[in-house]
């Protein structure tokens, strides 16, 4: 389920997976969660890295050796909860005043031992001032978050040999 309201995309899943397993999956795996044709850069992407530390980043690697840093992490509490800015302007360029970006926080949350509901909202994202509501859609829309966190599932599946 996605839902907006006035300056925040809001979607979840529940994943058949442990809360510690679905944390360090998206984490360590985010390489393989997110799209390569996600790019900002001019090349192709041959590696997207998350740091696993409050002031770390994620950022794409190409394919020529140039670095595209797209977020920062600003909050990151295994095995629950995960903060990053979106450092993406509604022109799809690296935003690098940080007033004019978002945040992005995950929430992993154990329904039982081998359950955990996965909570992302996307908020703050009137703070890239004008065309700021494309941003809003195209990140709620079928190829953004929600499409990332069914990737999420499908890692998790794969790891759980299902």
């Amino acid at each position: 389920m996605t839902a907006s309201t006035a300056t925040s995309v809001t979607t979840d899943i529940e994943v058949q997976a442990p809360v510690d397993t679905a944390f360090r999956v998206f984490t360590e795996q985010f390489d393989r969660i997110k799209p390569r044709d996600h790019n900002l850069l001019p090349v192709p992407i041959v590696e997207t890295v998350f740091e696993p530390h409050v002031g770390g980043h994620v950022y794409d690697r190409g394919a020529d050796g140039s670095e595209c840093r797209w977020a920062r992490v600003l909050v990151f509490e295994p095995p629950h909860r995960v903060v990053i800015s979106w450092d993406i302007s509604p022109q799809w360029n690296v935003e690098t005043d940080p007033s004019r970006t978002s945040e992005v926080e995950i929430r992993f949350i154990e329904l039982d031992a081998g359950r955990t509901r996965v909570e992302l909202e996307h908020r703050h994202l009137d703070r890239h001032g004008d065309g700021w509501p494309g941003e809003a859609a195209a990140v709620a829309s079928g190829n953004g978050w929600p499409l990332y966190l069914g990737r999420l599932q499908g890692r998790l599946q794969d790891a759980a040999g299902g």
